[in-house]
Formats: structure tokens, sequence, C-alpha cells
């Protein structure tokens, strides 16, 4: 088992990282919650549920709920329907929420807990790759028909307990889409783990647990970082979001679904590339990459009927807009970011090359 700590100014938390984790449920959580209520979907619940009950019920009584799985399960009803179970079940402020699931789960389970009771404590058991991005930092909401992620807080979890074991009933899609945020975390980082990815996972049958697990700490160690320094994005933190601009954009337009999450971010990653590369005169070798992305059966271009003018109109609808401008996270190179104000014009003559 690995292991780390989130450090912020308003506290810190473990993540343990380690095949198995799940059943050393009562050796790893802090302290005696009055209860535990674990929320899942019901893609996750038929695997391992009954383990992560039988584990927690050595530890304080245990309830669970199993909502649909997907990302319209980030919803005002799906969430009303968890409160709803939370008052039903008289859970007190000394109970603890557990988030078994990839992302969705874990924002939907964390905006429960933190706003059930003013709040109560949450742990993260993220089950997908894409999860080791979304399970730290603290950032939980719901959506909002007009864009993702509208409604939310900064409510950091008491640990995150990633048993790498669940990763092994992932689907291929889920796997490229996880992978998708290492590499956002590679960027951000440095050219020697760009490279280093690209050298150990040439294609996408090189995406396995045994070759996964020695990166995970890594990838989730760029995020601390960048957390610790920023955590409620006031400034830094917005770098996390690089390739999330046109991202969520396309994710919305396409409809939630036709594209995962790490599907639409690869695309925004390339389209990040190339704004770079024009603003700054650099060259990030953004061919090289999207050939890479092929190799790792990811999609590199926008959908022919997807229109430029309806994808611009989500970007403004970005939780990271300021005024009227678009910001988008840019590269000056790998591992420097930068937050970087466009004309609506460049970004629409720059979608249409695209």
């Amino acid at each position: 088992m690995e292991s780390l700590w989130i450090q912020t100014k308003t506290g810190q938390y473990p993540v343990y990282i380690g095949k198995g984790l799940r059943h050393r449920l009562s050796e790893l959580i802090q302290g005696n919650p009055t209860a535990f209520f674990v929320i899942t979907d019901d893609k996750v619940a038929p695997h391992y549920l009954d383990d992560v009950m039988q584990a927690l019920d050595k530890v304080s009584p245990v309830y669970s709920y199993t909502v649909p799985a997907g990302e319209p399960a980030k919803s005002f009803a799906v969430y009303k329907t968890l409160i709803d179970e939370c008052v039903r079940l008289r859970l007190d402020r000394g109970a603890a929420i557990v988030a078994l699931g990839g992302g969705v789960i874990g924002d939907l389970a964390g905006f429960t807990a933190a706003t059930y009771l003013r709040g109560i404590d949450y742990i993260q058991m993220p089950t997908t790759l894409l999860a080791h991005d979304s399970s730290v930092g603290g950032k939980v909401g719901i959506n909002h028909e007009e864009g993702k992620n509208l409604i939310g807080a900064f409510y950091p979890p008491q640990a995150v307990i990633y048993d790498t074991a669940t990763l092994s009933t992932l689907p291929a899609r889920e796997w490229r889409s996880g992978f998708v945020e290492m590499i956002k975390h590679a960027m951000l980082d440095s050219e020697m783990f760009l490279s280093e990815l690209k050298e150990r996972f040439q294609d996408e049958s090189k995406l396995t647990v045994e070759n996964i697990e020695p990166w995970l700490a890594k990838a989730i160690a760029v995020k601390a970082n960048i957390v610790s320094q920023d955590e409620k994005e006031k400034g830094l933190r917005a770098v996390l979001n690089l390739g999330h601009t046109l991202g969520h954009a396309l994710e919305k337009e396409a409809g939630y679904g036709s594209w995962s999450h790490g599907e639409a971010v690869a695309v925004g990653l390339l389209f990040a590339l190339k704004l770079s590369e024009a603003h700054y005169g650099i060259q990030l070798d953004t061919n090289g990459i999207r050939a890479w992305f092929l190799k790792l059966g990811l999609r590199v271009r926008l959908p022919e009927d997807i229109d430029r003018n309806r994808l611009i109109q989500r970007m403004y609808q970005d939780k990271k807009r300021k005024g009227e401008t678009l910001r988008f996270i840019l590269l000056k190179k790998y591992g420097q970011p930068v937050i970087q104000s466009l004309p609506e014009s460049v970004v629409s003559k720059h979608l249409e090359d695209f």
C-alpha cells in the first residue's frame, strides 16, 4: 500500500492506494462514525458493495443507496432523493457518507455530505481510473441543465481509499477516459513525466492494473501539490482544467454519455496545445500527441455535425469564466501552464481550423 497526504490551509487527509483495500476499511478509517451511508451506482454495486458493507459493519451500522450509473445521476432529482434518504435514516452529524464509485458518485455523494446538516464527513472510494483525479481535491457538486458542475462546493473528504483491484472490472472505454487525466497531470508537471507515460503506455493494450498502479501516486501528487497551494481555485488551481474548457462544452453539446469525459478532454487537450502553439509561437509536438492518442483508441477530432457557435456559447457558461472573455489553460511549455483570456474571434478561427 502507498499513501500520501493532501495538505491544504484548512486541513489534511490521507490517500491510500493499493490492492484489496476495500477489505481493510476497519483499520484505515479513523474515528468511530455513528453510521455509514454508502452511495454507489448500479454498475459498481454488483461487484463491490457487499465487500464494503461487510468491512464497514465491523465499525458501525451501515446503510446503502444505489443510483443509476452515468452523468445524468448528478441531478437535482437524484440529489434530493439522497437527502431524503439521509433524513429517513435519521443520520446525525456523527455519521459518514462513503462514495463508492467513479467521479459521478464522488461528486454526488460528496455534495450530499457537504449539504446535509450543513456538512457531515465523507470518504472517497474511487473505483475508476478517472476518479484518481476527481476523488482528490475536495470539489463536489451536481450539474445544471445549462452546464456541468455549476452547483457545488469545496468540501474535502476525510480520506481517499483507492482499492486498485476495482480497476480490473473497468471496460476499455473507462480505462482510456481515466488515462487522459493522467496525461493532463503529466503535461502540467513536466516534459519528462509526459515522455515517461508515452514510452510506458505506447498503445491501448498497455493500460492494465499492473502497469498503471506504479504511476497513480505520481499523478495524484501533481494534483496534491497544486491543491495545497490553492484549495478553492482562487488562481493556480484553475490550471487543473487544462483541456476542460472545450472538453466540458463538447460533453454537454454532444449529450452526456455520447462522449465520455476523458474522450472530450482528449480533444480539449489537443485544442489547448494548438492554441498554445499559435499564441506563444512554440512547438509542443501536437501531431505526435495526436498520433499517440489514436494508438490509445481516443477520439482526436470534433464531430463533423457539431455547431461551432454553440460550442463557444457552452464555453461561455464554463464556471472558470470571468466576465465576458473565454479563459483557457495554455502551456508555454510542458510544466508551465498559464491561465489565458482569448477573444472569441480567435477561438472561433482556431476551432474552424481544428
